[in-house]
């Protein structure tokens, strides 16, 4: 079909190689877990409802990092509509795709595998479409992909702001940081499609890592193959129609001083069918000083794009991110590698 990326051409030599490794069963052969879902709905009642569901999404960032919820305020038809407009563009033809001003985005908004993968393990057999909300009017207005883009990131952008903020609260760290220090501009939508794979139990739809913002807010559809880390062990997350999941990153847990936590997680490659979702990046601007908000702190005051930096240097010299183990104040804690981002 003329809209997949030249996958099978691209990486031919580690595909030929692969052949000649065992099958990782484990990707597949992992236990089911539902995540904690919280009804948001409770937020509006009398203050004991609401404390309870303060405290239980406190609870999940403690404990998973990753948490569901329900009546969160973004409405189905944005949902909907947000599922149909991506896979028209998807199924665009690859070389469309591919073009430098694609949809008069930014450079390098569409992307495809990985140019600076040196192993079959390092390729995301996917693609996306990152789009910076400051690039949004930057779009044809005729296009409808750019309305329902607006739309999906208003409303997430209301939902994150709120979730970071009851988080703070939780914490006691003074809320107007995110009113401060988030502008809408600086968060970003990426679009994803997992193409179906050959070897779907040797490459990953998308490679172990930990999101590098605040925190993300993520719509998939049923088809599953999102993996997260929990207690050294991987899970397999059941999807769920009704809800939004949430997930804390590399930057609120360094807010919040190690008490939530930013896990590693994963997508599967589909072995039979194509599989969208659609994540919301919510994030400081470039210069927001990342403190955590406790003493003793765990690491040392910075910003974003000196955390970026930082990365992108891991990845060039290691070929993987690094992440947060670079900024401990520690200095006899050796840094761990926790995969590209």
């Amino acid at each position: 079909m003329d809209y997949e990326p030249p996958f099978q051409e691209t990486y031919k030599s580690f595909l030929q190689n692969s052949f000649d490794e065992s099958e990782d069963k484990n990707l597949f052969m992992v236990e089911e877990c539902e995540l904690p879902l919280i009804n948001l709905s409770q937020l509006n009642l009398e203050q004991l409802g609401r404390d309870k569901c303060i405290k239980e999404i406190a609870q999940a960032a403690r404990q998973w990092g990753f948490f569901q919820v329900v009546n969160h305020g973004v409405p189905q038809e944005i949902l909907n509509n947000l599922q149909y407009e991506q896979k028209m563009v998807f199924h665009l033809p690859f070389e469309k795709k591919a073009e430098e001003k694609f949809l008069n985005l930014s450079t390098n908004s569409y992307r495809w595998g990985n140019p600076e993968a040196t192993s079959l393990k390092q390729v995301p057999w996917s693609e996306t479409l990152h789009i910076s909300l400051a690039d949004i009017s930057r779009m044809d207005k005729r296009n409808s992909l750019r309305s329902t883009i607006d739309a999906f990131g208003t409303t997430a952008s209301t939902l994150a702001q709120r979730l970071a903020e009851i988080l703070a609260q939780s914490l006691g760290i003074e809320s107007n940081f995110f009113r401060e220090n988030c502008p809408p501009k600086s968060s970003y939508i990426r679009m994803n499609r997992y193409p179906k794979c050959p070897l779907a139990s040797k490459v990953f739809g998308l490679v172990p890592h930990s999101d590098s913002n605040l925190l993300t807010i993520l719509y998939q559809d049923q088809v599953g193959g999102l993996q997260l880390m929990k207690d050294r062990r991987w899970f397999k997350v059941k999807p769920n129609p009704k809800a939004l999941i949430i997930n804390i990153g590399d930057l609120f847990q360094a807010l919040s001083n190690d008490v939530f936590k930013s896990i590693k997680h994963r997508v599967v490659s589909p072995r039979e069918v194509e599989r969208f979702s659609a994540a919301y990046f919510y994030c400081p601007s470039n210069d927001a000083v990342i403190q955590s908000y406790t003493e003793p702190a765990m690491y040392r005051p910075f910003t974003l794009i000196e955390y970026r930096q930082q990365i992108q240097k891991d990845v060039q010299d290691t070929g993987d991110k690094i992440g947060l183990s670079r900024f401990l104040l520690s200095n006899n804690i050796s840094p761990k590698i926790v995969s590209n981002s």
